[in-house]
This record gives structure tokens, C-alpha cells and sequence, in this order.
């Protein structure tokens, strides 16, 4: 297939051939949401602890009498029912989140991803994309040239200008290709590719 082109005007230039495997494979919800789920459950640390009845401070003398309360029996304060007590089942600190997704499944998470968005035409090929200086106002007006906001750029060389004009925006994000993640191409409005990162994709993932 054949993506359309532009330069940093926004003028159309000569379209570029695409793979097939990477920007028109049928959608799959399920493969997505997997994808997705998967990044973002091995990004979690776990750094949540709580205790367990053996670890709260507590005394173990018997609350109050066996019979003849009228209460239901107690032994210790612990007890995860009482104010206080323990957690029944206590999250650890070296609680594991990871979930596994094979390599050949993740390549065809990419590839899904990106054939929807130029289905959706939230896909812009870009001739090339550089600053002479790390300007992050000289940046935002080649943005608003471009029409674009809320936009992942994924550019072959992230140069110090480029990173440096870029990464106060909260709604821009500059990355390589290499570091192009499925939650990033799905939370943004637009993804931008140059011309060399879209070749580095379908090195990567085709």
C-alpha cells in the first residue's frame, strides 16, 4: 500500500510505499486490549505492602471472656475482622504484576494499532522533522502549521534540539521508533512518522 506524504509546510510530496503486514492488517480488539493490558501491568512496580495478622502490633490476651457475653467468640485482636487487625490476604512488596506476551504477538499488536490509525487517518508521514534550535515556541508553531495537538512524533534521530523544545508540552511526545510503545500510539490523537522511522518500523515489526 502507499501512505501520503508531507513536508514541515504541510505540502503533499510523493507517497511512499508501505508495508502490508504493518499498516493493513485487519483489527483485532482482543489482541489490542491483550497488548495494552500486558504494557502496561509490566510497567507496575510493587511497592504496596500491608500487614497480615502476624504483623500488627497487638497483645495476645483474649479480648474478653469465651461464654456468656452474649458476643461472638474472640481469641486475639488481630483478627482481621476487628478494627485494627490484619489483612487477610496482605499485598507484598515483591508482588508480581508482570504478564507474558510473546514477541510474534506483540509485532502483530503494533501492526494492528497502526493499520487502524490510518483507517482512522490519525497516521502523518512526514518528509523529515528537525529545529535549528531548542525553542519549545519555535516547536509549537511548526505544530500549529501542521494542524496537530496531542501528538506522538516518532522521529529516526531524536536530536538534543528536538527533545529539548519538546518535552514541556504535556500533550507532545518525541520518541525513536524503538521506543514507540502500543499505550502511547493509542492514547494519542495523531502519531507522526518520518520518513526514515517508518522504514525503521517495518524493519522492527514487518
Amino acid at each position: 500500500m502507499e501512505l501520503k506524504v508531507i513536508n514541515a509546510s504541510g505540502e503533499a510530496q510523493s507517497a511512499i510505499a508501505a508495508s502490508d503486514a504493518l499498516f493493513a492488517r485487519d483489527f483485532s480488539e482482543a489482541l489490542v486490549h491483550q497488548v495494552v493490558t500486558a504494557y502496561l501491568a509490566n510497567a507496575r512496580s510493587g511497592n504496596r505492602a500491608q500487614k497480615g495478622r502476624a504483623e500488627v502490633n497487638h497483645s495476645t490476651k483474649k479480648p474478653f471472656n469465651q461464654k456468656g457475653t452474649g458476643r461472638a467468640r474472640a481469641g486475639m485482636t488481630s483478627s482481621p475482622l476487628w478494627r485494627g487487625g490484619g489483612k487477610t490476604f496482605p499485598s507484598s512488596p515483591d508482588e508480581n504484576f508482570t504478564q507474558k506476551v510473546n514477541r510474534k504477538m506483540f509485532r502483530a499488536g503494533i501492526a494492528t494499532i497502526l493499520s487502524q490509525l490510518v483507517r482512522e487517518d490519525r497516521l502523518v508521514v512526514l518528509d523529515s522533522f528537525a529545529l535549528e534550535s531548542p525553542k519549545t515556541k519555535a516547536f509549537v508553531e511548526k505544530l500549529v502549521g501542521l494542524k496537530l495537538d496531542n501528538v506522538l512524533i516518532v522521529t529516526h534521530d531524536l536530536d538534543e534540539n528536538l527533545y529539548l523544545a519538546s518535552r514541556n508540552l504535556p500533550n507532545v511526545l518525541v520518541v525513536e521508533p524503538s521506543a514507540a510503545d502500543p499505550v502511547s500510539l493509542v492514547r494519542f490523537k495523531k502519531v507522526v512518522l518520518t520518513r526514515e522511522a517508518l522504514q525503521a518500523f517495518e524493519e522492527i515489526y514487518a
